[in-house]
């Protein structure tokens, strides 16, 4: 184990916030992961584990280790005529998975293209895009449970899967470290082209049928269009979750705002919370270096030397607002350091 002290961890998040970790080391096996957490329980030190730091608002300096899961490999395990079983290493990058699985013929998982972050994190907020989220092509993950020491693997039910959640935000948050996860793909995929202008826009780059490929790149076209590049300006894509509300309460503000529109989910409407900060009053709203993006309401950005507090107190600020104005709760997606 190769330790370092006081390491900033610019670099490690996409926010670019120049927090300092008072301890960092890297692990690239779950033998050496388990290693690494016996050392730190023995000295008693807190942990915080770090994926591709893409979801997380770092709000200070961090007291006791950050361990970063550098696993890599990508291993196909059983392969019939219509399906593939591979297992993926959580360090690996999740669109380089994508865009490899693409190249394969695999598919299922090409909505979810050019979503940064790391494969071990997609099950911990069933990541999700277009139609599509991580639970819907998701056969298993092996974790190591932090209170034993020991690896352990979960199926689907017992991942407990919901919008951007699962058990691992829940009762199990902070006590396991996924270090892999196995997908099943088809070789025979149905297309989800329904979703906002995925379709409209496919046809308008000139793929007259789709493909793995044609789908692939036109979700990236679109979300090139939609989000910052966090290597241009620091943020950490969606912010917010998209609430779900009762029909009754959505009915009354689409009676107020005919340009609201919802889609059904379960018993109640999905909203876009980017609609409801807009109507707020913060699309484009700059507080000194950080602020509301521009075309994105849904996405805070770091203009270069903002910290996470002043980001934080942004986010709380649109919180407020769209409660006063809505009486809804926006809920944060992006995970608070």
């Amino acid at each position: 184990m190769q330790l370092e002290k006081n390491v900033s961890l610019k670099s490690f998040n996409t926010f670019g916030l120049d927090q300092h970790a008072e301890f960092f080391t890297e692990v690239s096996s779950a033998a050496e992961l388990i290693e690494t957490l016996t050392w730190a329980d023995e000295n008693n030190l807190p942990v915080k584990i770090l994926g591709g730091g893409s979801n997380i608002l770092i709000t200070g300096d961090i007291r006791g280790l950050v361990i970063k899961v550098n696993i890599k490999g990508i291993t196909p395990i059983e392969e019939t005529d219509t399906n593939v079983l591979v297992k993926v290493a959580a360090g690996e990058n999740w669109h380089d998975f994508v865009q490899f699985a693409i190249s394969k013929g695999w598919g299922g998982i090409e909505n979810l293209s050019l979503i940064p972050g790391t494969v071990g994190a997609a099950p911990i907020q069933n990541i999700g895009a277009y139609g599509v989220e991580i639970k819907d092509v998701f056969q298993s993950l092996e974790a190591v449970d932090r209170s034993t020491g020991r690896q352990v693997v979960f199926d689907g039910h017992s991942c407990r899967f919901g919008y951007r959640d699962s058990f691992f935000k829940q009762d199990g948050r902070d006590r396991f470290v996924i270090c892999a996860v196995t997908f099943r793909l088809s070789k025979t995929p149905a297309f989800q082209l329904s979703y906002g202008t995925v379709e409209e826009t496919m046809h308008e780059l000139g793929y007259v049928e789709p493909t793995l490929k044609a789908v692939g790149e036109t979700i990236c076209f679109i979300r090139q269009q939609k989000l910052p590049d966090p290597s241009k300006i620091g943020n950490a894509g969606s912010f917010f979750k998209n609430p779900v509300i009762e029909k009754t309460h959505y009915e009354k503000i689409k009676n107020e705002h005919p340009t609201l529109h919802g889609f059904p989910v379960g018993d109640g409407i999905k909203i876009p919370a980017a609609w409801l900060i807009e109507q707020s009053g913060w699309k484009g709203k700059r507080w000194g270096t950080v602020g509301v993006h521009e075309r994105q309401p849904l996405v805070l950005v770091n203009y270069g030397s903002g910290k996470g507090r002043d980001l934080l107190y942004l986010s709380q600020s649109i919180q407020k607002s769209v409660f006063e104005k809505f009486q809804i709760s926006l809920e944060p997606e992006v995970n608070l350091w």
